[in-house]
């Protein structure tokens, strides 16, 4: 067996973020947002640990970070709009679980049918961003 080329390298670990996003899509997918959030605060409210692990496709950006030592502004673009989904996950449950003080116009938005495509607007957005990235 030859050594994996950086390109087959950059396959590999394109298509490990893909499948863990949809991982993530389908742990996640509801009718409505707050369907969403409910999934999302069993989790939370088991522990906060569990809630993290449930977002594989953050650690495996960090994992492919540490492994490449690649941190250009693609990457850290790629970094931060998972830690604001994750953070803004977070605090929605909080508002709307714990201290129940949301907005009736947040309520409403809560109710709104989700289309099913719309789960899978990480799995179409962040692999190829980290494919960016890595070239």
């Amino acid at each position: 067996m030859g050594k994996i080329s950086p390109m087959e390298t950059i396959f590999i670990l394109t298509f490990i973020l893909l499948l863990a996003e949809l991982f993530e899509a389908y742990i996640q997918r509801s009718e409505t947002l707050l369907g969403v959030l409910k999934k999302l605060y069993i989790y939370y409210n088991k522990s906060i640990f569990l809630f993290f692990l449930v977002q594989p496709g953050f650690y495996v950006i960090l994992f492919i970070v540490l492994l490449t030592e690649i941190l250009n502004i693609s990457m850290v673009f790629l970094l931060a709009l998972k830690i604001f989904d994750i953070f803004y996950k977070i605090e929605l449950i909080k508002k709307v679980f714990i201290e129940q003080n949301i907005s009736e116009e947040i309520a409403q938005m809560l109710t709104w049918k989700i289309p099913p495509w719309f789960f899978l607007m990480g799995v179409g957005m962040y692999p190829p961003l980290l494919f960016y990235a890595l070239m």
